[in-house]
């Protein structure tokens, strides 16, 4: 079950809500000398709350903590954790751990596991399988990818259709399945040709020595190995059943669909359908590779990326080294305003990477709609506007009283003002319109915004800092 799932089992008093979100019990237990009080606070708390704790520590205290639960504590966490999560604590944990953690998943949700991580490791953990879990590991993965083949679940039962309801109900009080696998029994034929399916509810209720035959319903209604997953999750809402069989090519029963096989893959779709709608779909899924490639890809690729974009930063500060010498002669005839060249880069550089992150955010989460673009630019040009002024009027003032009137000239802290104010507006913006225009040209913007955004928010401060300067103090400049 997804872990944003979760909240719903969590206290619904607002009060200990807030206190569970607050109140990160593990994040504070877990040093050298609270592990003992750790151990005993993870296996004591409910796995809802417990998960929820997980997922907001790092990944380091994370594999930490996970290794102080009881290894039945351990399991129930573990099937909570979204496929993607567990694959991330896997990566962390040695192959011992986590064989007996995999081999306590059913295989439908192993071989969605597996589709996480990358193709050496589900290899490697393959192989370390028992050879039953093994086996039905690789009937699933045998299917196409995003088939109700690939989706199904092994685990149900199925009975002969000659036998009787009396002996049908025998095959169910003898069955190790969970309660909620068993809401209806398949039947098929002596070559496991499927032929239909029974309600339990119907069986309780029946005459014991009729013919299960008499029971059965939905003989129409199965899904193909090769259909697509998302036609079977329709299937399966569309029929009112609490689930659906899968059969091969030839008709005979493999597996059945249940509602929780398609929980997660609705959520998954019904996400994919409202960033399409938003208009960031592609670019995030698009996005998604570029950061594992960053982070699990080849060092070199990293580097000539990241390198790349890092020489455009070295090719402005060489433009800025030549603004600086082209305003010598303000330098010298006003030796303070050097004070304030660090002032004007670095905060035009701050609001500017404000903005990115945001946007980085606002992206991921689907608040920023990329095809209505200029209402959220117009938005962050006023903030850093109003940025801009507050910070710029402040500045100048304390410019004015710290340096006083240099040369008997009190315009200096007007200058850093103004200036102050031009270079955050604009490194708002720059901080938004960059990394929206890379997107749409087709470019990585994580390792490339920033760089741009140093050079022109650099290049042009300091140019209207200088300007300013000599056009308050009356300084003229060949340029």
């Amino acid at each position: 079950m997804a872990v944003d799932l979760l909240v719903l089992f969590i206290p619904a008093d607002p009060n200990v809500r807030r206190f569970i979100m607050r109140h990160n019990i593990l994040r504070d237990l877990l040093t050298p000398a609270s592990l003992e009080a750790a151990k005993r606070e993870a296996n004591r708390a409910p796995i809802a709350e417990l998960v929820q704790q997980l997922m907001e520590i790092s990944p380091r205290q994370r594999v930490l903590a996970f290794r102080l639960l009881e290894k039945d504590r351990a399991i129930a966490v573990f099937e909570y954790l979204r496929p993607e999560e567990q694959a991330d604590l896997i990566r962390s944990m040695e192959s011992p751990e986590v064989i007996q953690l995999i081999e306590a998943l059913p295989p439908d949700e192993r071989v969605r596991l597996f589709e996480e991580l990358p193709a050496k490791v589900t290899k490697r953990l393959i192989a370390n399988l028992s050879p039953e879990a093994r086996e039905a590991v690789n009937i699933l993965l045998g299917y196409p990818e995003r088939s109700a083949g690939r989706l199904m679940n092994l685990r149900y039962l199925s009975v002969r259709d000659t036998i009787t309801v009396g002996a049908a109900l025998a095959s169910v009080r003898d069955s190790q399945l969970g309660d909620d696998e068993l809401d209806v029994i398949f039947v098929v034929d002596d070559q496991r040709f499927y032929k239909g399916l029974v309600r339990t509810v119907r069986l309780v209720k029946a005459d014991p020595d009729l013919p299960i035959r008499e029971l059965i319903e939905g003989s129409d209604t199965f899904a193909r190995v090769t259909d697509r997953d998302l036609q079977a999750a329709r299937l399966l809402k569309d029929s009112g059943l609490p689930a659906i069989p899968v059969v091969d090519s030839e008709g005979r029963l493999v597996g059945d669909i249940t509602f929780e096989d398609v929980i997660n893959l609705v959520e998954e779709e019904a996400t994919d359908a409202a960033l399409a709608q938003a208009g960031v779909g592609n670019l995030l899924s698009r996005d998604k590779v570029w950061s594992e490639r960053l982070v699990r890809g080849s060092r070199w690729y990293a580097v000539r990326l990241r390198i790349t974009f890092l020489v455009i930063t070295l090719i402005g500060g060489m433009l800025v080294g030549g603004v600086i010498q082209t305003f010598e002669e303000v330098l010298q005839a006003v030796t303070a305003a050097a004070v304030f060249i660090p002032l004007v880069m670095d905060m035009g550089g701050n609001v500017g990477t404000q903005s990115t992150t945001i946007f980085a955010r606002g992206l991921a989460w689907g608040h920023i709609n990329v095809r209505q673009f200029l209402p959220y630019l117009l938005r962050e040009a006023s903030i850093g506007g109003i940025i801009g002024v507050i910070l710029g009027a402040t500045a100048g003032v304390i410019a004015y009283f710290w340096q006083g009137a240099p040369n008997g000239i009190p315009q200096l802290g007007l200058a850093v003002g103004l200036a102050l104010a031009i270079v955050l507006t604009l490194g708002a913006i720059l901080g938004a319109i960059l990394p929206w225009a890379m997107l749409k040209l087709g470019f990585d913007h994580a390792p490339g915004a920033d760089p741009f955004i140093t050079t022109i928010k650099d290049f042009t401060g300091l140019w209207v800092y200088f300007t300013l300067v000599a056009w308050l103090v009356g300084i003229e400049v060949e340029l």
